[in-house]
């Protein structure tokens, strides 16, 4: 051992060196290569839970082809199988058409000339495999598979690292998803507890739900905007086996073309103008967990062909990199647009179209479950009334006629919008639905002024009329309102609360007033400068 302490010392200096079990194996390779006629370092690991054995890092020496096949799940004797010679401790050493001790899948098959395999131990047995190739004419010597009976020892350490760094990534982004929900949740009840309409207009969906959280693969959620996509993904996510993991979001529509790369895979420092570090994408982000890819039918063709890997093999380059990334990601995909006419078209991937629509799930619009209306809105008046420091309210049965009168293109979203429109201009006293409802379109005073009105009909009419007629030349009530807080802060130089605050102005809550103040994108700092010297 003594005459291979040198190398031996350096393969250790790489393993403290380098978290990444990839950048450690890529260092170390050309070490290796002084000392064996290697052409790749392969470390393969195992996933008990899938028995499946994957390839997490490659070494090249020389100029040699990546193999493609990066993981293989096995029958279950045939695991059993691999983990006892693994824990024989033996090393394996010939021509790769001779060695039959090892089931089909252990090796990729399209390596070829000689190997050198050993098992890789960790604390509690079995962790993986080394594989060390070579081609003709080169061979290995006795010595060389001496050197790798050492080596294993400083891999094995490489895999632990590495597990335990990603199991410590897991947790951290759970954490941070977590934290960001409960960020999300500040003062405020969120749809995710209980989703309305579960027993009624969503049944169907609540179905497929359940029927597909507890495998792994891919869902595509089909809806309008606003109907709640996200947070079907959400109860996907919190009812399958990757729970404690992180879920994240990412709006692909929302991520301008030349960035998409490296928003969604991440990017090595120095691999464009402004990278200045390593940046993990969000399939890094994400690993464990799910990842919400919102909008889809944006991702760019380039996207597409790499989103295509990912979902293949789990496997993907960062922009600017070399080596391969694994990642263990449950993938949603959620859209508003007809996948399958975009197919037809050629603007999106037949292959990806495939794969994504394993299991689709139809999520319908709130006109087409007009049933849910008021448990909905009942919802979102106790979450409106609770962020806004404000007592309890009830809707009433004109509120409700009005609300279930309108056609809602905006969805849930809309309701959500109104509810909380409603409560404000409420001002913690009733439900102003009718107003509300008023303010998104002029065309609604006529449709809800059955529900809210007592005027006879032709009254009622010219009313719209007018209404309709100097609607481009009238401020909107949220800009009335606006200019009027404007008004009330300017006044108090910017204070809210005290006797010469604008709520005293205003003679609304203090609360209520930063409420609305929120809503209508308002920043008392602004008026803080007119404060007299």
């Amino acid at each position: 051992m003594e005459r291979f302490a040198p190398l031996l010392l350096n393969v250790w200096r790489e393993a403290c060196r380098h978290i990444e079990i990839g950048e450690a194996v890529a260092t170390a390779a050309p070490e290796l290569f002084q000392r064996m006629p290697i052409n790749l370092v392969l470390i393969r690991r195992f996933d008990f839970s899938r028995r499946s054995l994957e390839t997490i890092a490659v070494g090249h020496c020389r100029p040699t082809p990546t193999p493609q096949a990066r993981k293989h799940e096995f029958a279950e004797a045939q695991f059993e199988h691999l983990l006892a010679w693994c824990r024989a401790g033996a090393l394996l050493h010939g021509d790769l058409r001779d060695l039959h001790d090892l089931p089909a899948g252990a090796i990729p098959e399209d390596l070829t000339g000689e190997a050198v395999i050993g098992p890789l131990q960790g604390e509690n047995g079995p962790i993986g495999l080394a594989i060390f190739t070579t081609d003709a004419p080169r061979k290995f010597q006795e010595r060389h598979v001496e050197i790798v009976g050492h080596l294993l020892e400083p891999f094995g350490v490489w895999v632990e690292n590495d597990r335990r760094q990603r199991e410590l990534r897991i947790l951290r982004e759970a954490a941070e998803a977590e934290n960001q929900s409960l960020r999300t949740k500040l003062g405020k009840v969120g749809l995710t507890e209980s989703i309305v309409g579960a027993q009624s207009g969503l049944r169907d969906v609540m179905q497929r739900v359940e029927q597909v959280a507890r495998t792994d693969v891919p869902v595509l959620i089909l809806g309008e905007s606003g109907s709640g996509k996200e947070v079907i993904a959400r109860a996907i996510h919190e009812r399958s086996g990757r729970a404690k993991g992180p879920f994240l979001r990412v709006n692909c529509g929302a991520i301008a073309s030349e960035l998409v790369d490296s928003e969604l895979f991440g990017h090595e420092k120095g691999s464009f103008t402004g990278a200045l570090g390593l940046k993990k994408g969000w399939f890094e982000r994400a690993d464990g967990g799910t990842l919400l890819l919102d909008e889809c039918g944006e991702l760019t063709p380039g996207a597409q062909v790499r989103l295509l890997r990912v979902l293949q093999d789990g496997t993907f380059e960062r922009v600017g990199g070399e080596s391969q990334v694994t990642v263990n990601v449950r993938i949603v995909a959620a859209t508003h647009r007809n996948l399958e006419a975009m197919t037809a078209e050629g603007s999106f991937r037949h292959d990806l179209w495939y794969r994504l629509s394993v299991f689709p799930v139809r999520l319908p619009s709130l006109r087409e479950r007009p049933h849910d209306i008021a448990a909905m809105a009942a919802h979102f008046v106790q979450r409106s009334t609770q962020r806004l420091g404000m007592p309890p309210l009830v809707l009433q049965p004109a509120d409700l006629l009005a609300l279930e009168a309108y056609t809602w293109p905006g969805n849930v979203r809309e309701l959500s919008a109104v509810i909380e429109r409603a409560v404000i201009l409420g001002d913690g006293k009733r439900i102003e639905v009718a107003a509300a409802l008023g303010g998104q379109s002029p065309s609604l005073a006529l449709r809800i002024a059955p529900a809210t009105e007592t005027l006879p009909l032709p009254q009622r009419a010219d009313l719209a009329g007018s209404v309709l007629s100097h609607a481009g030349d009238f401020p909107t009530l949220d800009e009335a309102m606006s200019r009027h807080i404007e008004d009330a802060l300017r006044k108090s130089h910017g204070r809210i609360e005290g006797p010469f605050g604008a709520a005293r102005l205003l003679q609304i809550n203090p609360h209520t007033l930063r409420g609305r103040m929120r809503t209508l994108g308002l920043d008392w700092r602004r008026f803080r400068s007119s404060a007299p010297g």
